[in-house]
């Protein structure tokens, strides 16, 4: 999920540079929304291993 936003950022700059300013919006917009999605996921990942330790 980190490399979609990672490829939308990419687009957005690219489209910001040749003055597609509503695609370069939007590219960003989502590559905000996907990584806000990521960072919580990996934060519920890391809760939970934190929860239920390790097992032996």
């Amino acid at each position: 999920m980190l490399n979609w936003a990672l490829i939308f950022l990419v687009i957005a700059l690219i489209a910001g540079l040749l003055g597609f300013t509503s695609i370069a919006g939007a590219a960003i917009g989502i590559a905000k929304i996907l990584f806000v999605v990521f960072l919580v996921l990996f934060l519920v990942s890391t809760l939970m291993h934190l929860v239920r330790g390790r097992r032996v």
